[in-house]
């Protein structure tokens, strides 16, 4: 029988769309900020311009159209469309044509079109551009991480680490942006949210602080708390990868799955300190490729291949790259702050009105055989 955790995320919305029962997600997986059909959020200019434009150009058509100037996968669109659902005055009335989230998208693609009275969805024109740059550059970076991470034919896990680089109310908007890019491990509840699963993790400094860097002591108290979790020691606390992953594997042997190296860039291993005859050709500094070989040989010669090695602290998808072509033997990677840089901006212009050419000059309506028309369907 199933219990109400395992029926509750069969009626995910994220769920009835992979199963083919709806088409795209709703405001019942966004919850918006009811504000929003206030102008609240909208640029001012855009609400002065409803207002003028219900007193002296009331029931004009235009076609509103949005594009991007890069190589990029798409994120936000169901977003949009519900924002226009629920918040346009008349939805049932706008002709909506869009690509999908997860569509690669090139320079300069008509990505969206959106027909109907101005005065009718007009006021969300900003809004919708943001949505669609921050959801697309988080699902950008995550994919070119994701392509970095499997550079050696295998695909190697990359967790989603963005909790403590933006403001928290982010993080299901992002999780889902990451999880459209290729990312199905993250670090928090929030961010799974609107795709379906919880948050994983397993040892952040703080713990291993409570016991005085004792890493045998604070991973046998994890374990003796979460005996289900496959065990992953955090092993930079003292500086010394090399003896507290020694440690962890001689006290748990099989059971260790993992060990976590998230070194600051900012210092040098002791490793090295002791072994001086290895330096002098590259940066020592962080979780260097060159710590990273020490590491896993170490391991390997006292029997412990099995370990696996999670790399996290200042990744983005050039240094994965790099490590990935000189063979480092990275399993995990844990990527957070680049993934959430915001680098694709989207442009939204009324290309036509009333069926007719009228825009700013080099702008002009550019159709897209790729796109869709989005059915409308009467909110519940």
């Amino acid at each position: 029988m199933k219990d109400d955790k395992q029926r509750a995320d069969e009626m995910k919305e994220i769920n009835l769309k992979l199963a083919g029962k709806i088409k795209r997600l709703t405001n019942k997986t966004f919850k918006f900020d009811k504000r929003l059909g206030e102008g609240w959020f909208s640029a001012v200019y855009f609400l002065k311009t409803r207002e003028i434009i219900k007193k002296h150009r009331p029931n004009r058509i235009v076609t509103m159209q949005f594009f991007q100037k890069n190589h990029a996968i798409l994120c936000g669109t169901d977003e949009v469309i519900a924002l226009l659902h629920t918040f346009a005055d008349n939805p049932q009335d706008l002709e909506i044509r869009s690509l999908k989230d997860g569509d690669k998208i090139e320079p300069y693609e008509t990505v969206l079109t959106i027909t109907g009275r101005y005065e009718d969805f007009g006021f969300l024109e900003g809004v919708i551009d943001g949505i669609l740059a921050r959801r697309t550059s988080v699902a950008t970076n995550v994919y070119n991480v994701v392509k970095a991470a499997r550079y050696s034919g295998v695909q190697k896990p990359v967790i989603f680490m963005g909790d403590r680089d933006d403001h928290y109310t982010q993080q299901a908007g992002d999780g889902y942006a990451a999880y459209i890019g290729g990312s199905t491990a993250q670090a928090t509840h929030a961010m799974n949210e609107w795709w379906g699963k919880e948050g994983m993790g397993t040892m952040p400094h703080a713990l291993l602080q409570l016991f005085r860097g004792d890493v045998v002591a604070a991973t046998r108290a994890y374990k003796e708390t979460f005996p289900n979790d496959e065990l992953t020691a955090l092993v930079d606390y003292n500086n010394d990868v090399i003896t507290d992953a020694l440690k962890v594997a001689r006290e748990f042997g099989d059971e260790l799955k993992g060990v976590r190296v998230d070194t600051s860039q900012n210092m040098v291993d002791k490793y090295f300190f002791r072994n001086p005859e290895v330096m002098g050709t590259f940066d020592p500094r962080g979780a260097s490729p060159q710590l990273l070989f020490a590491l896993r040989e170490a391991l390997d010669k006292e029997g412990f291949n099995h370990v696996k090695i999670i790399a996290t602290g200042g990744f983005n998808a050039e240094r994965i790259l790099e490590y990935e072509k000189l063979g480092v033997p990275v399993d995990i990677y844990g990527v957070g702050a680049s993934l959430l840089k915001i680098n694709i901006l989207f442009t939204g212009d009324n290309v036509l009105l009333d069926g007719e050419h009228e825009a700013k000059a080099g702008r002009r309506f550019r159709d897209n055989p790729r796109l869709e028309l989005v059915e409308y369907e009467e909110l519940n």
